[in-house]
């Protein structure tokens, strides 16, 4: 249904509100008065009433800022509708127009609607919040704001990316700060000659850092037998804040406590022997 087809039989003529106006008396313009003041304490006691539950929800700042709005509108169209109604309006036609704008402005910022549609499911679920480390389809980093219509992550590499919250609803959304621990998972080679109890003493040592946690505790274990060398694994936690210093610290502690105790990381290689007896 066009908006040309709906206005023409909806709108009321000049005479028409003429006559509206000239029909006003005393009498009728008391009781909506009364009704719009009583209306509007109504409308304030409502909104403390929903900023209490909102408080009480631990919703984000957003969402709370935005569903307050969309209640107070309300509430004041709700007022609205009835002292028109009071005043013999026909309130009908006043809810068919403003439906059709609203379908009208709706097509139009359709895109934006979708955005907002998301940003209200990801501030209401809660699947990450701001200062959290997470992972959005492709993009990973730390958010720094969600706001009603777009996401803001920053990268580990110091960029700012903003996700429209209709991608970021839609994806698979990994958050690595959650659980307020992590676990470091390194990969590490060593040569055949080197014995695996020494390997694992080495590596358990190198997991020793100030930023380890130690419930659960570290693990040092073979991986696989390679062709050239045997894989080992070594598992440290430590908190979700301090995952990369974790990482990188062991990491370098790692290739110290190999050299100390002589153990060779070896590298993919070909030993070839030639028998020198014809």
């Amino acid at each position: 249904m066009m908006l040309t087809e709906v206005l023409p039989e909806t709108l009321p003529d000049a005479q028409a509100v003429k006559g509206f106006f000239d029909s006003l008396t005393w009498q009728k313009v008391i009781p909506p008065l009364v009704l719009l003041l009583v209306g509007l304490v109504a409308v304030r006691l409502l909104l403390r009433l929903f900023d209490r539950a909102l408080e009480r929800s631990r919703l984000e700042r957003a969402a709370y800022a935005m569903l307050r709005s969309v209640m107070k509108v309300l509430l004041y169209f709700i007022l609205l509708l009835l002292v028109a109604a009071q005043l013999g309006v026909d309130v009908s036609s006043l809810v068919a127009i403003l439906s059709v704008i609203s379908l009208a402005l709706s097509l139009a910022v359709q895109g934006a609607l979708t955005n907002v549609v998301g940003g209200v499911t990801l501030l209401t679920t809660r699947p990450f919040k701001a200062g959290d480390f997470v992972e959005l389809g492709d993009q990973s980093g730390t958010v720094l704001e969600v706001s009603v219509t777009y996401t803001k992550l920053q990268t580990p590499d110091n960029k700012i990316v903003s996700i429209p919250n209709s991608t970021a609803a839609a994806a698979r959304i990994t958050n690595f700060s959650a659980a307020g621990t992590r676990r470091v998972d390194l990969t590490v080679s060593a040569s055949y000659r080197s014995p695996v109890e020494s390997v694992k003493a080495a590596l358990l040592r190198a997991a020793n850092s100030p930023t380890s946690l130690f419930t659960p505790e570290p693990f040092a274990g073979v991986k696989e037998y390679g062709d050239s060398a045997i894989t080992y694994v070594l598992q440290v936690w430590s908190s979700a804040s301090d995952y990369w210093t974790t990482y990188f610290t062991v990491n370098e502690a790692i290739s110290r406590e190999f050299a100390q105790d002589g153990i060779e990381m070896t590298y993919p290689h070909l030993n070839v022997h030639l028998d020198s007896n014809p």
